[in-house]
């Protein structure tokens, strides 16, 4: 349907979501006695489904990690039906492209319910063509399935795709979908091995929006 497009990761890439979330893990893991070490929010980020659990069930030191998973997004839920922060520059880079005739998706870990009421309650909802999430596949980030699964909703091939990513395990995903990764670094710094699996690495959307600019016509 679309020659080119555009797949944005939600959580950290145009919402500033990904603090509250860690706010959150931090808190449950408090709540248990425990004190999460800065490696944790390195792993979980980006993962969804089986591949977090196996993630908290290691720093919880629990043998199933989904209640705590399932805890964790419904306190973050309550917190965003009231507000969900968006990253400077969001909205210009989700107007340029539309405008240029690029199809627009969302390519998130979280659950289509939470991806659809966050894009509600910013009034963006309307903007995307296609929502891929992590509860329409079996795997998660850093597997390639959700952007793969945004792109044939999309009707672009791969290689036609820009992903706009937070986190490495986002980049590595894009990467082997076989897209063109664009990292916009939110909790974590990019290293230099993901760096070179980047189409291009800036500080802020608002800069990638100012390349693109220059870069499209």
């Amino acid at each position: 349907m679309y020659k080119q497009s555009v797949i944005f990761d939600m959580d950290g890439t145009l919402f500033d979501t990904e603090s509250i979330f860690q706010q959150e893990w931090n808190r449950l893991a408090r709540e248990r006695g425990l004190s999460l070490p800065s490696s944790f929010k390195y792993e979980i980020c980006g993962t969804s489904g089986d591949a977090m659990n196996r993630i908290i069930e290691k720093y919880y030191h629990v043998k199933d990690g989904a209640p705590i998973q399932r805890l964790c997004k419904e306190r973050v839920s309550r917190l965003l039906a009231e507000r969900v922060p968006e990253k400077p520059g969001c909205r210009d880079m989700i107007s340029f492209f539309r405008e240029k005739g690029f199809g627009l998706a969302i390519g998130s870990s979280s659950p289509t319910g939470q991806i659809r009421a966050n894009l509600s309650v910013t009034g963006l909802l309307s903007s995307f063509d296609a929502i891929a999430s992590g509860d329409e596949v079996s795997r998660g980030k850093p597997a390639p399935d959700i952007f793969i699964l945004a792109a044939e909703k999309l009707g672009t091939p791969p290689k036609d795709c820009f992903v706009f990513e937070d986190s490495p395990n986002g980049i590595l995903a894009a990467r082997a979908a076989g897209m063109k990764p664009v990292m916009v670094p939110d909790l974590m710094p990019v290293t230099e091995e993901i760096r070179q699996k980047c189409f291009a690495v800036f500080d802020s959307l608002t800069e990638a929006c100012q390349f693109f600019k220059k870069n499209i016509s």
